[in-house]
């Protein structure tokens, strides 16, 4: 085994694990909005702070699966074209759409950055009257999730590259 090749199986290891721990977060976030529904059409009341929980659920199963579904092939691509494609410029399509998602990344974590740490220094949290205090920590997940599309991508880029390689 190549290091290129321990290397990518290694962060496929940990974006598998991420996304195990993510998939929790749908459960949870079925359990609230079922809760929801429950106490405003069952008891006709409501939280404010269980209503905000679940788009705070809602973000990292977002963020954290956009990873998890490039690891496991469930990303969206133009399928009517690319199986057309001999495999040596499957691979080369592939290496490129690594490289793009990798640049991506970069941007948005760049982009992300001074908006996340402005939240933090002020201590953001809900404009609504019981809301969720820690709005900051949310915030924080779109750096970390893009993070984790950019190790992904590169795991990507390094099989793809090495298949394209070896079908010379």
């Amino acid at each position: 085994m190549t290091p290129g090749e321990k290397l990518a199986g290694g962060i496929d290891a940990f974006i598998d694990f991420v996304g195990r721990v993510t998939a929790w977060s749908s459960f949870a976030l079925a359990a609230v909005m079922g809760g929801n529904v429950l106490l405003r059409y069952g008891f006709s009341t409501g939280s404010v702070w269980a209503q905000e929980l679940e788009w705070h659920l809602m973000s990292p199963i977002c963020l954290f699966g956009m990873s998890y579904a490039l690891r496991h092939g469930e990303h969206v691509r133009v399928d009517v074209l690319y199986a057309s494609f001999s495999q040596r410029t499957k691979h080369v399509v592939n290496a490129i759409a690594a490289l793009l998602a990798m640049v991506l990344s970069v941007i948005v974590i760049d982009l992300s950055w001074n908006y996340v740490a402005q939240s933090w220094i002020i201590g953001e949290g809900s404009a609504n009257p019981g809301g969720i205090p820690y709005r900051y920590a949310l915030k924080a997940l779109i750096p970390i999730g893009f993070a984790l599309l950019f190790l992904q991508s590169l795991a990507e880029a390094i099989r793809s590259y090495l298949a394209w390689q070896r079908a010379a």
